[in-house]
């Protein structure tokens, strides 16, 4: 029963991010059939990233051998962690085809993120960024600061175009312990550049997850008349066919999307695809599935 109230059109019609995000959260953790601490890092509660210069002995050599990746055994004073959301609020993030467009569903996905680590006792923190940063809520656990995260989350508007280098830049000077960094964004930039551009987060030890976050129209559109596409960050515009939408458009993104997949996997960066369409808690049960069944 409590399925219906996820559907992001519904989600929209809650009042106040506070109650979405319990919603939300309350429903995906209903779907787990083990423990929920921190939905995330279930895995954290026993490993850690390997980064350069910790101690080889700690490595749990098995998880190696089945996946090639490095991971530490951690122990259980360490299972709090640290958890930063970087918000990516250009103007291809106000696109939506349903009354949910892109940039509400990633504030209900940041908001549910930061109460899932509120209610755990981590530390959570934010940046809200288009071409600049235009937040940032250092991560804590004082008292306070989830109302701090979700009005922040609120406060969030559409603005202009990406530029991921600035809030990246900023993340780095400020980071002062390992943590999980969760990346929210169209990327509608070239898989090359996001990649070069976040690789450098896992240098120093952090677990990162690109969410990828599409309209349904963005993934298949389907329209029987050409219509004229504008684009939200240059304003230019390009008459499209039904039958380039079908065909050579969808080329284009399966490849976009696989080349992201296929580049974060290759430097140690999860990588999910959302459809804004689905869900919330069905796509975070989802990744969370995934994830664990690489370990």
């Amino acid at each position: 029963m409590l399925q219906r109230f996820l559907d992001p059109s519904v989600l929209a019609n809650i009042s106040g991010l506070d109650l979405v995000a319990k919603t939300v959260v309350d429903g995906f953790v209903s779907g787990l059939h083990r423990s929920p601490d921190f939905g995330f890092s279930q895995e954290f509660a026993e490993y850690r990233a390997y980064s350069q210069g910790d101690d080889l002995r700690h490595v749990d050599w098995n998880v190696f051998a089945r996946t090639e990746r490095c991971y530490l055994k951690r122990y259980r004073g360490e299972t709090n962690t640290q958890l930063l959301i970087l918000l990516d609020t250009s103007a291809s993030m106000g696109y939506g085809s349903q009354p949910v467009h892109k940039l509400d569903y990633a504030r209900f996905l940041a908001a549910s993120l930061c109460y899932l680590a509120h209610t755990q006792r981590d530390a959570a923190g934010l940046i809200v960024f288009d071409e600049d940063v235009k937040n940032y809520v250092a991560p804590s656990t004082r008292q306070g600061q989830l109302f701090r995260l979700l009005h922040a989350v609120e406060e969030c508007q559409v603005g202009t175009r990406t530029d991921f280098a600035k809030p990246f830049a900023h993340f780095l000077n400020f980071l002062r312990r390992r943590g999980l960094v969760v990346v929210l964004s169209d990327f509608y930039e070239q898989p090359e550049t996001i990649i070069q551009t976040v690789e450098p987060l896992r240098f120093r030890g952090n677990e990162v997850i690109l969410f990828h976050l599409l309209d349904p129209q963005e993934i298949a559109p389907t329209f029987r008349s050409p219509v004229l596409l504008q684009d939200m960050e240059n304003n230019s515009s390009l008459e499209v066919s039904p039958e380039y939408a079908r065909t050579d458009y969808r080329h284009k993104i399966d490849a976009h999307i696989e080349a992201l997949r296929d580049k974060a996997k290759g430097a140690g960066l999860d990588y999910f695809l959302m459809n804004t369409g689905r869900p919330l808690d069905e796509g975070l049960r989802e990744y969370l599935a995934v994830r664990q069944g690489r370990l």
